[in-house]
């Protein structure tokens, strides 16, 4: 077999198949959770907190604009970069990881939930099917 086709029967398998569209979902999914979390969730909990926007929250090392003086003491100002550690994105995204959790274990339960009640339920065995066992049975049994 080509490396062609051996690659082309490799690429349209169905699990290869099946879990590139998981991906594509899961990716879309994650968009929707982050503007769930940021446009609903976050300005809730910032009415909560008293106005407080967890999304711009960080933790200043270095200001971006430091003060200079000059011989004379004249202060003179030089743009420089911001170090910051951005702690509110963090917890956003925190947020965000806790509801893709909870929503998954929910996907989750209720397949396991509907995989019980397929395996609880019995077998319907037909009439014809029935004879045929007991066909075979007494066969056996002589």
């Amino acid at each position: 077999m080509s490396f062609i086709k051996e690659f082309k029967q490799f690429a349209l398998r169905g699990n290869l198949v099946d879990i590139a569209v998981a991906f594509v979902m899961g990716g879309a999914f994650g968009k929707v959770v982050s503007a769930f979390t940021e446009k609903l969730i976050a300005p809730l909990i910032g009415l909560l907190t008293g106005g407080t926007n967890f999304y711009d929250k960080k933790l200043i090392l270095k200001r971006a604009v430091n003060e200079v003086r000059d011989p004379s003491g004249k202060i003179i100002i030089t743009n420089g970069k911001e170090v910051a550690l951005e702690w509110g994105a963090v917890v956003t995204s925190l947020i965000d990881f806790i509801i893709v959790a909870f929503v998954m274990f929910l996907v989750i339960k209720a397949i396991n939930t509907l995989k019980k009640k397929e395996a609880a339920e019995p077998v319907s065995i037909s009439k014809t099917d029935q004879l045929l066992t007991e066909i075979k049975d007494l066969l056996s049994k002589s």
